[in-house]
C-alpha cells in the first residue's frame, strides 16, 4: 500500500467518523428540544387546567385511589373522553362523574337503573366490596374512560403543577440543551480552527476577510 492510498484511507475513516459525529450531535440535540418542548406542555396544561390536562375533548386524570385496581392503579394517568350524551351508557363503561360540587369520581356501571323515562347508574369501583351508596344521574357524568392508562405518571404531573416542579421540569432540560448547545459550538470552531491551520478549509468554510 502506498503513502497516498493509507492517506486517501485515513481521510475517508475521519470523514466517516465526523458524519457519525454529526449525526449521533443532531439526534442528542432533537430530543433534548423534544423533551424541553414536551415538558413545556406539560407543565403549562397542568398549570392551566388545575394538573389535569386536555385536549380535543380528551382530558388526562390522575388516579388518587386504588378503588378501580387492577383496571388502572394509584398514581396512573387515565385518558378520558368527555360525553355530550350521557343516557345511552351502558354496564360494564368506566364513567367520572360528580359524587358532588368539588369530587369528582371513575368508577365502572354495574347496573343501569330504568325509572320510567329517567336512567340512572348504579356505580362501583372494580376494587371495592361494594356498589357505590348513590345512584348517578346522566347530569353528573362528565367522561367516560378510553382505555389508556400509564402507570406512575400522575406523580409527575402531580408535581408538575407545582411551583418546584415548574422549574425543575423546565430549567433542567433548557440547561441541558444550553450546556450541548455550547459544546457542539466549541467543537465546530476547534475543527474550523484545526482546518485553517492544516491549510485544508474549502471554499465555503474559508473566512470572509
Amino acid at each position: 500500500m502506498t503513502k497516498q492510498e493509507g492517506g486517501e484511507q485515513k481521510e475517508v475513516k475521519r470523514m466517516t467518523k465526523r458524519k457519525v459525529m454529526k449525526f449521533i450531535s443532531s439526534t442528542i440535540s432533537t430530543l433534548l428540544i423534544i423533551v424541553l418542548v414536551g415538558m413545556t406542555f406539560l407543565v403549562i396544561s397542568a398549570r392551566a387546567s388545575g394538573g389535569e390536562p386536555q385536549l380535543f375533548g380528551y382530558q388526562v386524570k390522575t388516579v388518587l385511589s386504588g378503588s378501580m385496581s387492577p383496571e388502572f392503579e394509584t398514581g396512573s394517568i387515565i385518558l378520558v373522553e368527555k360525553l355530550k350524551q350521557t343516557e345511552n351508557l351502558q354496564k360494564g363503561d368506566v364513567i367520572t362523574f360528580k359524587e358532588n360540587s368539588d369530587h369528582l369520581v371513575t368508577h365502572r356501571i354495574v347496573e343501569v337503573v330504568q325509572q320510567g323515562d329517567a336512567v340512572q347508574y348504579r356505580t362501583k369501583g372494580d376494587n371495592n366490596e361494594a356498589p357505590d351508596m348513590n345512584l348517578v344521574l346522566p347530569d353528573n357524568v362528565v367522561a367516560q374512560y378510553t382505555g389508556f392508562t400509564i402507570p406512575y405518571v400522575g406523580y409527575l404531573l402531580s408535581y408538575a403543577g407545582s411551583p418546584m416542579g415548574v422549574a425543575v421540569l423546565l430549567i433542567v432540560p433548557g440547561l441541558f440543551l444550553l450546556g450541548y448547545s455550547i459544546i457542539t459550538i466549541r467543537q465546530a470552531v476547534k475543527a474550523v480552527e484545526e482546518k485553517a491551520k492544516s491549510g485544508s478549509l474549502s471554499e465555503e468554510e474559508k473566512p470572509i476577510s
